[in-house]
């Protein structure tokens, strides 16, 4: 941990302005925290220092996706692959380790919070300076509670069979602190972390954006405060920075977490409760109404990604934006050899399988039209959004992609290592169809955190776990149900009667299968399968499976195959203490099952 009296770190030089990817590091420099006092900018960057690290990843050559039934990734270095296939996954050896990372934003935070309300934060007016305040501690809190979560969801696992959390840090640590710490339950950890978003509540707007005089929070305005002054530490320049609405969201996606049946027994959350902090945060946006018509495919939606500025409210899709900016990383990561890619992420046999027939049925039902000869036809929609299959064209160029195993160029399965796909299929979700890499040309993109969809489905599990298929919860005037039915209208899937939603209505058992499911094609390569299946108790180890296609006749042929083991145990289902801690404190216990 980092000690309390001197800090090194790099300050961000950032204006009292929005989004943290504009956040550029300054020069390091050895300070005394004193100096905070008077240096407002000093004294944020220790704030900052949390920001920065937050485990959001927008490529998913570097997500948990490729350790799942969902994808591979056709780089061997890969520490997901090795994790995934290799058994290579050890409390010394953890590719999803958060332990030191979110630890030691916690300490800056907790600094920062110590000195936060005797900064002064702005010269020229003490109303202006509490409303930099008031900002800046909600942020804080805010980040903690959310570093705290991703420090949970990573760590907390089973010891003698209790269900055991974190330990919980709400002071910054010097030399002479207690460091050898025995953790706190499960219940605790989700109970500070939902203590710490009220807390957050306390200071922040639901929304950022510019107020005219007479709309001044009475708070401030009692006080004197202008709405040009609140413009400055509230208005729309704070945008992509956390907001009620933010806070709203990720308080469900944790009351989700804490109901699920992998941590159910800590008994921190009912089904019923995270449904009514589903619907909390649906409500910023009018519920089932205010659905994004477009919101399946927001990373595509070139008329909006070009349009959009910086201090714009976000998209309907959209609760809190990633980064926003021009590049042509993610196409260079992903896109075929013969586009000059490298084709990481490829899609495996199980996700394409997943995706149901455009009238709705799934491709194994009596019924459903699935064609074995001409398996790409005829289906959801999100399927050919979502993965590039053969025979479909991407590029500026649009390019018609031949992913057989007969084909002599770059793109046919296997054809080039570490490049070529291995399952016959390419990732497309996430990617700009309009991108040239030859020679390279960036493209604006769009990064979404949180997404109002995963919100819905959050809903639509909780409600039906909480109340069937029909149920509504927390005063909602929606079901599991229709939360479900919108979501595949919305795609084009299930014409206007969809048959095979209408028979899991009357079953939670099959209304949860179905959810499952519309959770797993819509959320795919944003990394939330590694959690999903583990939270839910899934099965961990459905062999990561693809597709030799080869010329036949006027057609092609189609042989499926295993691409790669999963070698998960049983106790992997939660992860591990650092080996590094365990041997350095004594009353930090390890996990059941870890060494």
């Amino acid at each position: 941990m980092k000690l309390k009296n001197i800090i090194l770190f790099g300050i961000a030089t950032v204006a009292l302005t929005a989004c943290d990817d504009l956040f550029e590091p300054a020069l390091e420099n050895n300070q005394d925290i004193s100096n905070a006092y008077n240096d407002p900018q000093f004294a944020r960057g220790i704030m900052d220092n949390a920001n920065l690290v937050l485990p959001y990843e927008e490529n998913p050559t570097n997500m948990t996706d490729v350790a799942t039934d969902d994808a591979v990734i056709n780089d061997n270095d890969n520490n997901y692959k090795k994790m995934a296939s290799q058994g290579i996954w050890t409390s010394q050896n953890n590719p999803i380790n958060q332990w030191e990372t979110r630890y030691h934003a916690i300490q800056y935070l907790n600094l920062f919070l110590e000195i936060a309300d005797d900064v002064l934060w702005d010269y020229s007016s003490e109303t202006l300076s509490e409303m930099h305040r008031d900002n800046y501690k909600g942020n804080a809190y805010a980040l903690r509670g959310l570093h705290f979560f991703y420090l949970l969801r990573a760590h907390c696992g089973l010891v003698n069979g209790e269900l055991m959390g974190v330990p919980i840090h709400l002071t910054s640590e010097d030399a002479a602190s207690d460091f050898n710490l025995p953790r706190n339950t499960f219940k605790e950890c989700i109970d500070q972390i939902m203590s710490d978003f009220d807390e957050a509540m306390k200071y922040l707007p639901e929304q950022y954006g510019d107020v005219s005089e007479g709309a001044v929070p009475a708070k401030y305005a009692q006080k004197g405060g202008t709405a040009e002054e609140y413009n400055r530490a509230f208005g729309k320049l704070q945008r992509g920075k956390i907001d009620g609405r933010m806070i709203a969201a990720i308080r469900a996606q944790v009351a989700l977490f804490a109901a699920s049946p992998a941590y159910a027994s800590a008994g921190a959350m009912t089904y019923e409760q995270a449904a009514q902090y589903a619907v909390a945060s649906l409500r910023n946006i009018g519920g089932l109404a205010g659905m994004d018509p477009d919101g399946w495919r927001w990373y595509n939606n070139v008329s909006m990604i070009e349009a959009f500025g910086y201090d714009d409210p976000d998209p309907e899709e959209i609760c809190w934006r990633g980064v926003v900016g021009d590049s042509h990383n993610l196409e260079e990561s992903n896109y075929p050899p013969s586009l000059l890619g490298s084709g990481r992420v490829n899609p495996t046999q199980n996700l394409v399988d997943a995706f149901p027939m455009a009238n709705g049925l799934p491709i194994s039902a009596s019924g459903s039209g699935y064609d074995p000869s001409n398996p790409y036809e005829n289906r959801d929609p999100r399927l050919k959004a979502y993965i590039l299959v053969n025979g479909e064209k991407i590029g500026a160029n649009n390019t018609p992609i031949n992913t057989a195993a007969d084909n002599t160029d770059l793109d046919g399965i296997n054809r080039e290592g570490g490049k070529s796909t291995v399952t016959g299929y390419y990732l497309r979700k996430l990617l700009r169809d309009d991108v040239n890499l030859n020679p390279a040309a960036d493209k604006r993109h769009f990064g979404a955190r949180i997404r109002y969809t995963e919100i819905f489905l959050d809903y639509a599990e909780a409600a039906n776990e909480a109340q069937g298929p029909r149920g509504t919860v927390g005063g909602a005037s929606y079901s599991a149900y229709d939360v479900i039915k919108a979501i595949r209208r919305r795609a084009g899937v299930g014409g206007t009667t969809d048959p095979y939603l209408e028979s899991c209505a009357s079953s939670k058992e099959k209304m949860r299968e179905l959810i499952r499911n519309e959770r797993r094609l819509e959320l795919c390569f944003e990394n939330h399968r590694f959690w999903d299946l583990r939270r839910w108790n899934a099965n961990l180890n459905e062999p990561a499976r693809g597709v030799r296609i080869t010329a036949s006749g006027s057609g092609f042929s189609y042989q499926y195959f295993n691409v790669e083991d999963r070698t998960y145990q049983d106790y992997m289902k939660y992860g591990p203490i650092p080996y590094s801690e365990i041997r350095k404190f004594s009353n930090l216990q390890q996990n059941d099952g870890w060494k």
